[in-house]
């Protein structure tokens, strides 16, 4: 009897035990699904927002006609509502509108209706009427307008992209200019020299003024093309063709022709510049600046934790300090991020910035160049941030590197350094890239450090092109992540802006996913190599 007692205690404590077991897979799965969802709703809507929608002609009970595009359709109480995408903002003066099922008389699709993607007042829907230009007229709609208006916008594209080339050449040498004659006020007292820069600016000064003479005939050749349409009120409008991205015949367009237009989208969502206060056209910048941040805060997180992480491992007196130095690192993983930006704002910008000022670029105060924000200070505000991750990756990388291993590296007449270089360090090169994963994930999603270091709304200019040094670590900058918070809630139009906004949060996901499963990718390789290490 008295051995049979043990068996139901046991059962008991087993149940008891499996309980904490349950409950804590039980919210696994619970986080799992709700990221899932997440997921596919950004996975879903930013993929879906470069898609061409059918064009839907609405009569309303009440006499009105619409033309729009159904963005989505909504179940209320009181009946459906259609989310419509309407255009024509200077006309209508919003192109999102909410319509009732229930106003609706009858819903029409015009084989002949377009889309018009513009760089101004965002998309204009309606029919063909006429395009003038240079020795061409053509009224109404007809085979022959549409073959002339797909030259016409290829030929004004190409002024287009030749006007942005142009100014882009008198900005350029307006800068050199500028820097000509801060050079002049310092060599005064030098009369060859200043000969010299005086020649210059005088060339300079020719020059300008004829790049200044071919943006004006650029300009004039480019608004000589005008494109008229028709509305769905019956009332005619004339929109400037410079303004044309692309024409869409919508309903004309089979699935190949759509697939084509989604493609195309898609490519100058990258690839393209912001337009319409960020609600339109691409992320490039934004895309670059966010790589290009987290390379530069990669290069200064890593060297540094690193080094931070070898001596307190290996080289430190194990005691008192360092286990208060350590427990600091570990508290500082838990500091809200704005604080960091707070300190990166006093200590880089204004101080570190502030002293390079007053010693380099004394000549172009009162106007800053590093004692403000840029690509640099954002880029070590978030090395600061993620440096504790880095150490703390890299501690336990090197505590998991055996004492035997170490032992013989020494017993073979390694010094200290060769043995943590040569061994210590390739061994525990998993755990290092593990913290680096970390980092990078962390950095790249982090807004609020950012909005006080470097960040801006729009970067007319990149921080790496072809003018040297090349790579300017002074200019503010674009990143998807405050790019996302400015479509959500600094747009003007918030609900034409939706698509972007998931494109946008789609596009860091992915950097974030290719960035890390780079990391992955060689940290898996490093693990084969050295399996000494026990990760």
């Amino acid at each position: 009897m008295s051995a049979r007692t043990p068996h139901p205690v046991k059962g008991r404590s087993g149940s008891r035990d499996s309980v904490p077991v349950m409950v804590t897979g039980l919210g696994l799965v619970l986080i799992l699904l709700m990221l899932l969802l997440v997921l596919w709703l950004i996975l879903s809507r930013g993929l879906a927002a470069f898609w061409p929608q059918r064009l839907e002609r609405f009569e309303l009970k009440d006499g009105t006609v619409l033309l729009g595009e159904i963005w989505e359709r909504l179940e209320t109480p009181e009946g459906g509502r259609l989310r419509l995408r309407v255009g024509n903002r200077e006309l209508t003066g919003q192109d999102i509108i909410l319509l009732d099922q229930s106003e609706i008389a009858a819903i029409t699709r015009p084989r002949d209706a377009v889309l018009v993607e513009r760089n101004e007042n965002g998309v204009f829907l309606g029919w063909l009427d006429g395009l003038s230009g240079p020795g061409v007229e053509i009224q109404g709609d007809s085979p022959r307008l549409r073959r002339q208006l797909d030259l016409a916008v290829e030929r004004v594209g190409e002024l287009d992209e030749q006007l942005l080339r142009e100014q882009e050449r008198a900005r350029r040498l307006s800068l050199k200019r500028g820097r000509w004659e801060e050079e002049l006020e310092r060599r005064q007292a030098s009369p060859a020299g200043v000969a010299a820069l005086q020649e210059k600016l005088d060339a300079s000064a020719l020059r300008l003024s004829g790049l200044e003479r071919s943006l004006d005939s650029l300009r004039a050749a480019a608004n000589l093309w005008t494109l008229r349409l028709n509305t769905a009120d019956g009332s005619q409008s004339d929109l400037p063709l410079l303004q044309v991205v692309r024409w869409v015949p919508t309903n004309e367009l089979g699935m190949l022709g759509r697939l084509r237009l989604y493609g195309r989208r898609f490519w100058g969502f990258l690839t393209e510049d912001p337009r319409e206060s960020n609600t339109a056209g691409g992320i490039w910048p934004a895309m670059f600046g966010t790589v290009l941040m987290v390379l530069l805060m990669s290069l200064a997180a890593a060297p540094l934790g690193v080094m931070t992480a070898v001596y307190l491992h290996d080289y430190a007196r194990q005691g008192l300090v360092v286990r208060l130095i350590r427990l600091s690192v570990n508290n500082l993983a838990g500091v809200p991020s704005i604080v960091f930006g707070i300190f990166g704002l006093g200590f880089f910008i204004y101080f570190t910035g502030g002293t390079l000022d007053a010693a380099f670029f004394p000549e172009r105060l009162p106007e800053p160049t590093f004692g403000t924000g840029g690509i640099l200070w954002a880029s070590l505000t978030l090395a600061l941030l993620t440096l504790p991750v880095v150490v703390v990756a890299t501690l336990e990388g090197l505590g998991a590197v055996s004492r035997t291993t170490r032992m013989a590296a020494l017993a073979l007449g390694a010094t200290r350094w060769q043995m943590i270089r040569q061994v210590v360090l390739p061994n525990a090169m998993p755990g290092i890239l593990t913290g680096l994963i970390l980092a990078v994930s962390r950095a790249a999603g982090e807004v609020a450090p950012l909005m006080i270091t470097g960040v801006v709304k729009l970067a007319p200019s990149l921080a790496l092109d072809g003018d040297a040094p090349f790579l300017h670590l002074d200019r503010k900058f674009m990143h998807l992540g405050f790019h996302i918070y400015d479509l959500g809630f600094q747009s003007p139009n918030v609900e034409a802006a939706k698509p972007m906004l998931f494109g946008t949060a789609l596009l860091l996901i992915g950097i974030v996913l290719l960035l890390n499963l780079t990391a992955i990718l060689l940290r898996n390789h490093l693990r084969k190599r050295y399996k000494q290490a026990a990760f």
